[in-house]
Order: structure tokens, then C-alpha cells, then sequence
């Protein structure tokens, strides 16, 4: 039975469907300080009864995470005191203790989460009525059209099939610096709207600047658009949300007048290669675990990840303006990690974050290889260890700073787990080679080596993994124990058999994530800026050639680290094996994440196979088939100067969607547009200006409706006539006008 509609009003909206952006209702977005904060500018809850702060349950995960530390670190202790402890011994201990703590927080966090869902934490209720306007933001940067168009209008499907669709707007907000990719956005957009019809509410805005980045995205579009909307809810160009899911939210967000932010907990989907099967089984079997306990422990003092939430807008624009660091990249600038950022700010006025993880109908894709992901692991990286500059930021509470440090620690860890490793290996020698000590400075009948106890040892090394891998069991216990969950992810032995699969190869990736992640620490701390790529999401390989580059020194490190350990000692070998094995391999190893057919074998097998994949969500389908009459349309393929060329009802959507241009002083002469006019002159046809354009001058031809003009005065290429005449005579044969579904930039979805 469909909800009901509101009994309320809908506040107004944007007026008018033929505009690509409706007139602007402009909110001021100040700018924020990190220095300055007084604790009176903090807004008092609207709802003080409701606020509860989970005390109780952070002492368990916090305490609990002590006392394990403590623990560990005083076995540690035992191990390498049995003689005379020496400096590296003690170097040693501190390293351990710094890992342990991390791996001790996480695994009291991970039994919390276990614990609530064993017991049941609550189910989020059914949206029957709305009161006010939402709007969905789609923000892209040179991404595919036929996915993310496809994506938005499936979810736009979702959303009216729930009865409250007169609710919700939606705006794609690019910041695409490729030209071809802007003009198939474009032709995408028109297509969509035509095919939608009037009262579409779908809009389309590119930016000319990618002004700090997705951050800067966003704030122009609060900044201009923001005081139409309530909320929004913010996704990522991968991102898809059930109709369901997001009227929940905005039911969440309506009910509750203190929450700023309110974060679902995304499922990846649709991942076929190996490397992203593994992320997707380990996402749905262990991830609501972790999520939940994070959620219990955080409260009201949650944190935001940048997608597939829902915002209060007004407070996201009084308080959520980013300044920029002093100083250059890596460490100033503008902020990379923005949501953590933007959550704390929202959480320092006094609104509350917090997350839902029991909801449903949230999904997001993953990188489908190795060095995609580290592609993705670097920026991630510079923006965690950026938040060191932010994290003593005044008026952040305490679990703020906590998320700050963990994210900070997430990358941290492995440098630490490296220099741990090499510590070890120092020690090992120093015991094997180092000279005995006969004259001390305490008086002794014996010489004095560096000695460790050798069973103290392997039962502390048996217990550290024990708490590093408990939440995976913890994970893989809740789904055995639901009897649907268990059959959907194929059954006893094959749930069993996909655990140990994940667990054994994240074990052989981890050595070369933990090489890669402390190559990329150290390159930020010697100042080097990553840079702003787009995320390749599609599952085609990477070449061989590429993948031997990348992991050629891994691969060099692995075989002298196991020879160098073989002939210090074997049990430094055998100590050392699954690190040893996991660098040797990583070519393969890499070569192998990134295969599809490998991820199809193992998927037709019923292995790493996830619930999404046996019942697929109605959304993926919908979305999937979808993006399939984009991939027709051919938006993403074409030359776009040659598409806005071929189509003069195009270019004049594109003219009207093109900002006012600012005016130019007499004698400034910009050297881009100079040339790229001087080679549109000079050209006969579009062929020879598609040729001899450069991106950077396409681009400022694109951005000029005086240089778009003389762009259509062009002769148009042989292939063009062609097809012009063809389909002329075509028509002139059969009698008929050219319809509708054959017009330029129309999709039949």
C-alpha cells in the first residue's frame, strides 16, 4: 500500500521546468574558524530529552580498548625483558603498543556492534507524510553519463513510486574539466528532461572552475540554489539510494528538529572483478557489525562520509564554510577530506550527526582493483593526515577528535606496522650477531644477551590476531545465525568458504596495502600534493606493463626481505611468511584483483556471492537498464565539438546554459582564447578545428558563446553530409517528418 501524501503543504520550489537551473535563492555560506569559537554561538537542542550521550557504552568500547592495550603491552613487556631489555627492544614495545591499541579499539567497537545486532537496535519506521521540500545533489567530475544519468533517474523512478515524489527535486552539479565528458552531460540532461517531460524537476548546472573541488561543488550549489531545500541528500556519482531509503531520511530529518546530518550505512553492488568481490562480500557480512557499533558508541556525535546522507541545509550553510589551511599542499590549502570536517563543524553548533546503519536501499560501487584503490588510498591519505592541523581545531567535542584520530591512524597504522616489521628484524639480528656483553655495569656471573621468551611470544602473537580477526567472526557468526541472510550468501559451506577466502587473500594484500599506504605517508610528509583524478569505476583491466611498474619494488622488497630473514634465521622466515609471500606475489597478486573472469568464476560458483546478488535490488535492475539506452544513445563516445556542431537545437541549450560572461578590459588578451579563436578562423571545416583544438582550448571555446558561433559556422566533415543527405532522401522516400525519438540528444529509456 503506497504511502499517503502530505497533509501539510509542500513548501515552494523551484519554479518552471525549462530552465537547465531554476532562478537562484541564494544562502550565505561564512566562512569558519579553526582558531576562534565561543561556546555561546553553540545552539541549544530543540529536543534536550532526546539527546542522550551513550556514556555507558563508550566507557565499554574505550575501557575495554584500554585494558586490552594494557595488557598487550605488559605481555609485550614480559616477552623482551627476560635479560637485560635493550634500546630496540623498548623501541619495539612502544610500536606494539601504538598497533595493539588500534586493533584493540576496533575490536571492542566490532563487539558492541555484535551485540546490538544480535539483541535488535531498532528498526527505522515508514514514511506515510512529508511536510517539506528535499533536494537529491548528484555531484560529478569527468564521469561516464550512462552511468550516472541512469543512476539519478532511477532513483528519481524510486522516489515518485513511493507517493511522495512531489517532495523532491534533483540537481546534477558537475565539475567536469573534460570537454567531450561536458557536452555528453549535456546531450544526457536533455535527453532525460525530454524523455521526463514537463514537471521533471531535474536540473543541471556545470561549473566553469572546479573551485576546491567537491567541497566547493557543493557550496555553490547551497550557496546559489540552498533556499529552496530543507535538506538534501548528498550522493556520489557512484551512489544509488531506493525511493524508500531516501523518503526515510527525510522522514528521520523532519522528526528530529536537532539532527544536521544523518548518514546511512551504503552496500557496495554490482562488483564483479576479484579484488572488488572481495570488498563487496566483506563489506555486507562484517561491515553492519562495525558500522553498528561505531553508530552505538558515537551517538549523537557521529560522523558524515561525504554521500549518501541527508543534510539540514540551512545549518550545513551557517556552518559548514571550509577555510583553507595556511601554507601548500599536502598539509594547507583547501581541505581534501571534507566531511569529517563538515560534520564536525555541523556538531560543534550544536546540531547532532549520527548514523542509521539498520537502513536499507543504500548502495555505492568500490574500486575494482589494487591500484585502483590506491589511486583512491592517496588523496584519502593527504586528507586524513591533513585533519593533524584540524583535529585541536576550538568548541570539536571529544568524539570529533576521535574520528579525526582514527582517520589520521588509518593510515598511520601502516607506516607503524612497517617500522614495527623492520624493528623486529633489527632485533633478530642484534640476537644472532650482536657480542655478549661480559662486563656490565650491574654485576653479573653470566654474559648478557638480548633474549626473548619464546612462548610468551606465540601466545601473544595468537592473541593479537584473535583480536584482529574477531570482527570478521563476529560478522560471519550474525550471518550464519540468519537463516535467510545465510542461504542468500550461498549456504553454510559456501559462507564458511568465502570467509576464508577473504581472510586469506586480504591477508596477502595487506603487506603490499601496508607498503603502499606508508610510500604514500611519507611522500606527504615530504610535501608531495596528490592531485584530484577522476575514480575509474568500470571493471576493465589494467595493463600488465602498468601493473609491473607499480609493484616491481614491492616485488624486490619481498624476495630480499625472505632471503635476508631465511639466512638470519628460519623462524624469522617463518615468522615473516605471509608478509614475505603477500610482496613476492604482488605482481600476480595485482594482476589477479583486477581480472573479471576470475570474479565471474567464483560468482557462478556461488562464492563471495552477497544477498544483492542472488535478489538484486529493483533499483540496480532499473539503473542497470537504463544505463544500457544511454550506452546507446552514444553521448559518451562522441567528439563534442563535432556533437554541438551537428545539433543547433544543442547549441542553443548549451548557450542558455552558459553563465553571463564577465566583461573584458580593453588590451587584456587571453592567451587560450587567442589561440583557439585563431585556429577556428583558420579551419574549414570541424574536422580541422576538432583536430587541431587542445583540450585547455576546447574547453574555452565551450565557455564562449562568440567562439561556439563561429564553431557553427564551420563546413561540417564528409561523414556529416553523408549522413545528412541519407537520412534527407530516407525521408523524402517515405513521406515522413522526423520523429521525436530520432531527434537529436533523445533516448528511449
Amino acid at each position: 500500500m503506497p504511502p499517503r501524501a502530505a497533509e501539510a503543504p509542500i513548501r515552494p520550489g523551484p519554479p518552471g521546468p525549462e530552465a537547465a537551473t531554476p532562478p537562484e535563492n541564494r544562502l550565505v555560506m561564512p566562512v569558519q574558524s579553526f582558531r576562534s569559537w565561543k561556546a555561546s554561538e553553540r545552539r541549544e537542542p530543540a529536543a534536550p530529552l532526546a539527546w542522550a550521550t551513550p556514556w555507558l557504552k563508550r566507557l565499554f568500547v574505550f575501557g575495554g580498548g584500554l585494558a586490552l592495550t594494557a595488557y598487550g603491552a605488559w605481555e609485550m613487556y614480559h616477552v623482551v625483558s627476560v635479560s637485560r631489555t635493550t634500546f630496540l627492544q623498548y623501541v619495539l614495545l612502544l610500536l606494539f603498543t601504538v598497533n595493539f591499541s588500534w586493533i584493540a579499539l576496533a575490536f571492542t567497537s566490532a563487539l558492541m556492534g555484535f551485540f546490538g545486532l544480535l539483541f535488535g537496535t531498532g528498526r527505522t519506521e515508514r514514511a506515510e507524510a512529508l511536510q517539506h521540500r528535499t533536494v537529491v545533489v548528484m555531484p560529478i567530475y569527468n564521469e561516464s553519463t550512462a552511468r550516472t544519468f541512469a543512476a539519478l533517474a532511477a532513483i528519481r523512478e524510486s522516489v515518485e513510486a513511493t507517493g511522495l515524489g512531489a517532495h523532491f527535486d534533483y540537481f546534477i552539479v558537475s565539475d567536469t574539466t573534460n570537454p567531450d565528458v561536458w557536452i555528453a552531460e549535456e546531450r544526457a540532461f536533455l535527453a532525460l528532461r525530454e524523455r521526463l517531460g514537463p514537471g521533471a524537476r531535474v536540473y543541471y548546472r556545470h561549473r566553469p572552475k572546479n573551485h576546491h573541488r567537491k567541497a566547493g561543488n557543493i557550496a555553490d550549489f547551497v550557496t546559489r540554489w540552498g533556499g529552496y531545500y530543507e535538506h538534501m541528500v548528498v550522493l556520489d556519482a557512484d551512489s544509488l539510494m531506493t525511493g524508500t531509503c531516501i523518503v526515510r531520511l527525510a522522514a528521520a530529518m523532519e522528526a528530529d528538529p536537532d539532527a544536521g546530518i544523518i548518514q546511512s550505512l551504503p552496500l557496495i553492488i554490482n562488483r564483479n572483478t576479484f579484488f572488488a568481490r572481495l570488498q563487496q562480500f566483506a563489506a555486507r557480512v562484517y561491515g553492519p557489525v562495525i558500522a553498528t557499533g561505531l553508530a552505538m558508541w558515537s551517538g549523537r556525535d557521529g560522523n558524515y562520509w561525504g554521500h549518501n546522507a541527508i543534510i539540514r541545509t540551512k545549518a550545513f550553510a551557517d556552518h559548514c564554510g571550509l577555510p583553507d589551511l595556511k601554507g601548500k599542499p599536502p598539509f594547507g590549502g583547501h581541505v581534501l577530506s571534507h566531511d569529517f570536517v563538515e560534520a564536525a563543524l555541523m556538531r560543534r553548533a550544536g546540531w547532532s550527526v549520527y548514523m542509521l546503519p539498520d537502513l536499507t536501499g543504500s548502495y555505492e560501487e568500490s574500486p575494482p582493483s589494487l591500484i585502483d584503490i590506491s589511486v583512491r588510498d592517496r588523496r584519502w591519505a593527504q586528507g586524513n593526515l591533513q585533519h593533524s592541523r584540524i583535529i585541536g581545531a576550538k568548541g570539536f567535542v571529544w568524539s570529533t577528535r576521535q574520528h579525526f584520530a582514527t582517520g589520521i591512524m588509518g593510515y598511520l597504522a601502516s607506516p607503524f606496522w612497517l617500522m614495527q616489521l623492520v624493528v623486529g628484524i633489527l632485533i633478530v639480528l642484534q640476537v644472532n650477531y650482536a657480542r655478549p656483553e661480559y662486563f656490565t655495569q650491574e654485576f653479573t656471573l653470566f654474559p648478557v644477551w638480548p633474549r626473548f621468551d619464546p612462548e610468551r611470544a606465540l601466545n601473544l602473537f595468537a592473541q593479537t590476531m584473535a583480536i584482529l580477526l574477531a570482527p570478521k567472526l563476529f560478522g560471519l557468526l550474525l550471518t550464519l545465525f540468519d537463516g535467510k541472510l545465510r542461504r542468500a550468501c550461498g549456504g553454510t559451506i559456501r559462507l564458511i568458504l568465502s570467509s576464508l577466502l577473504e581472510i586469506l587473500f586480504s591477508a596477502f594484500f595487506a603487506p603490499i596495502m601496508m607498503l603502499i599506504q606508508s610510500g604514500s605517508v611519507f611522500q606527504i610528509l615530504l610535501g608531495r600534493d596528490t592531485g584530484w583524478n577522476p575514480q575509474r569505476r568500470d571493471d576493465g583491466s589494467i595493463p600488465l606493463k602498468d601493473i609491473i611498474r607499480r609493484h616491481r619494488m614491492h616485488t624486490a622488497l619481498g624476495a630480499i626481505a625472505g632471503i635476508s630473514a631465511f639466512m638470519i634465521a628460519t623462524s624469522l622466515f617463518a615468522w615473516m611468511s605471509p608478509t614475505i609471500v603477500g610482496l613476492v606475489l604482488a605482481i600476480p597478486l595485482s594482476w589477479a584483483s583486477g581480472q573479471l573472469a576470475l570474479g565471474l568464476w567464483l560468482k557462478r560458483h556461488k562464492l563471495l556471492v552477497t544477498p544483492e546478488e542472488g535478489d538484486p535490488p529493483t533499483i540496480a535492475l532499473r539503473a542497470n537498464a537504463l544505463q544500457e539506452e544511454f550506452a546507446k544513445a552514444g553521448f559518451d563516445e562522441a567528439d563534442g565539438l563535432k556533437a554541438l556542431h551537428a545539433d543547433p537545437r544543442l547549441r542553443a541549450e548549451h548557450d542558455m546554459m552558459l553563465p553571463e560572461a564577465h566583461p573584458r578590459r580593453r588590451g587584456e588578451v587571453e592567451p587560450e582564447r587567442a589561440v583557439a579563436q585563431a585556429k577556428l578562423v583558420e579551419a574549414e571545416t570541424i574536422d580541422e578545428a576538432a583536430i587541431w583544438l587542445k583540450p585547455k582550448e576546447r574547453m574555452v571555446v565551450l565557455h564562449d558563446r562568440a567562439l561556439v558561433g563561429l564553431l557553427s559556422s564551420l563546413q561540417p566533415s564528409k561523414d556529416q553530409d553523408e549522413a545528412s543527405s541519407s537520412a534527407s532522401d530516407g525521408r523524402r522516400e517515405t513521406g515522413t517528418k522526423p520523429s521525436a525519438s530520432s531527434a537529436p540528444g533523445t533516448i528511449a529509456i
